[in-house]
């Protein structure tokens, strides 16, 4: 039985630090181990900022996104592997969508016209396409609950809902303003139940998120994840680009979820070594996981 990993949740963007925020809400100050008050807390301002970024999501009805991608893998050995990427996603609301995901040792490409969703791995010829309707949001609701798959940028179409932005927060500080690829923003710090994760948002009439930094806390190594975003809101495109035509010679295979030793990502590390990456937010839906999907050989 052929067996394909067509994507992972590391892969997929921002990485939903949105998802851990929608815990349950705790003290608006810190405590750290021993119960001694950490003197962190939780600023009004950035909360708000958030809760700005998330309603001029909502609002934007087509849009394209350039982004370059870090994230460190830990090696078994305690080794940091750096793995660097690009991603490119067009977005027509309510229910057009393509990306592409570069990065060592993985491809993959995404199409959903409202009808289908179908990822695509070109450089090992294979392809695996799913009947969905909804908006883009439904489908990374529906993606992440039944294939275990977390969309490239997927935080995009989660924020600014009706999730308190406050709520799982320990920390959240505004550290001033910064500079992006050239875009005055604001930058804000936040920490979370194993997670510190950093985000630039543009000043002035459009606050849109322009950087992420995720850093995990549970592991020793410290692996961060990043992307910095470029932001096109007139972008061009037409129907054709969201419907997938397979290239000759492709096969299509079966999303399926994958077994817990499949690696989402080939290409460097140490051989015969099996890597960890930074902690993922888990999804906002009480039963979304974000990971990896597993394509076998059949038609669905």
């Amino acid at each position: 039985m052929l067996a394909l990993v067509i994507g992972a949740g590391l892969a997929s963007g921002i990485g939903s630090a949105s998802e851990h925020v929608q815990a349950s809400r705790p003290p608006p100050t810190a405590t750290a181990p021993g119960g001694q008050k950490s003197g962190l807390q939780v600023d009004p301002k950035a909360v708000e900022a958030l809760r700005e970024m998330g309603k001029e999501l909502r609002k934007l009805e087509a849009f394209q996104v350039k982004a370059t991608t870090s994230t460190d893998f830990v090696l078994e050995s305690g080794l940091v592997d750096t793995v660097s990427g690009t991603m490119n996603l067009v977005v027509r609301k309510p229910d057009r969508l393509l990306a592409t995901v570069r990065q060592d040792g993985l491809q993959r490409d995404y199409f959903y016209d409202g009808k289908t969703m179908t990822l695509h791995a070109p450089e090992d010829g294979y392809y695996a396409s799913k009947r969905v309707h909804g908006t883009i949001r439904e489908l990374v609701v529906s993606m992440e609950r039944e294939n275990g798959l977390e969309l490239p940028l997927a935080d995009l179409f989660r924020w600014g809902g009706d999730e308190d932005p406050a709520a799982g927060l320990s920390a959240a500080v505004d550290l001033g303003p910064s500079e992006v690829g050239g875009v005055s923003c604001q930058h804000f710090a936040f920490r979370q139940e194993g997670l510190d994760w950093q985000v630039w948002i543009q000043r002035g009439e459009f606050p849109l998120p322009r950087k992420m930094v995720l850093t995990t806390l549970t592991d020793p190594a410290r692996p961060q994840y990043e992307v910095e975003m470029d932001w096109n809101l007139a972008p061009a495109f037409n129907e054709a680009a969201f419907r997938f035509e397979p290239p000759a010679g492709s096969q299509r295979v079966v999303l399926v979820r994958p077994g817990p030793s499949e690696l989402g990502f080939g290409g460097s590390g140490e051989a015969g070594q099996e890597r960890s990456g930074p902690a993922r937010p888990k999804s906002g839906t009480k039963d979304g996981q974000s990971g990896k999907d597993a394509a076998k050989e059949g038609s669905p």
